[in-house]
């Protein structure tokens, strides 16, 4: 579904609205600031809360299926064989950003030293969105470290791109 012109959207207290490539009434996709491998992108409902247990049941409903849609996406775009999907329910688990959401991973044989390396990097600082995101607004262009000299978050430009070709790929996915 295309965004609504002009409908801000806010991932936490975040505006992300640029970087958003799939709507549903309940839930919407955006493009990951730091993402762990190309192609990892976010799932989280419209309504901001913090954890799995606060979403109505057609939330609920709304973000899994969000998440297997988008997900065979992904899968098809980045020619991965495999997906991580992960949700970190709370500060605790190693939620950084207090709204719920799910992160698409696209996996491919010998993408990283070992299967589980991915739940590393989702608690360590790559998996940090709220840390990466702080302090920018909407015209920042300054390029934030992530988590060593050659890896830096993205620039708006950037991920307003992957966004408008991820929502041009959604348009080809077909509904079940």
């Amino acid at each position: 579904m295309p965004l609504p012109k002009g409908l801000p959207i806010h991932f936490g207290p975040f505006l992300v609205t640029p970087q958003v490539f799939h709507t549903t009434p309940l839930s919407f996709a955006l493009v990951n600031l730091k993402p762990i491998l190309p192609g990892h992108v976010l799932v989280s409902p419209r309504r901001v809360v913090p954890r799995v247990s606060d979403l109505t049941p057609p939330e609920a409903a709304d973000l899994f299926l969000t998440v297997r849609h988008v997900g065979r996406m992904i899968e098809r775009v980045y020619g991965a064989s495999s997906l991580n999907i992960a949700i970190q329910d709370g500060a605790e688990a190693g939620q950084s950003v207090p709204h719920v959401h799910a992160h698409i991973i696209p996996r491919k044989k010998r993408d990283l030293n070992s299967t589980d390396e991915i739940y590393d990097k989702l608690d360590g600082e790559e998996g940090d969105l709220a840390r990466g995101l702080k302090g920018r607004q909407g015209d920042d262009r300054e390029r934030l470290r992530v988590d060593d000299e050659e890896r830096v978050a993205r620039g708006p430009e950037e991920m307003e791109a992957e966004a408008i070709m991820l929502a041009r790929e959604m348009e080809k996915e077909p509904l079940d």
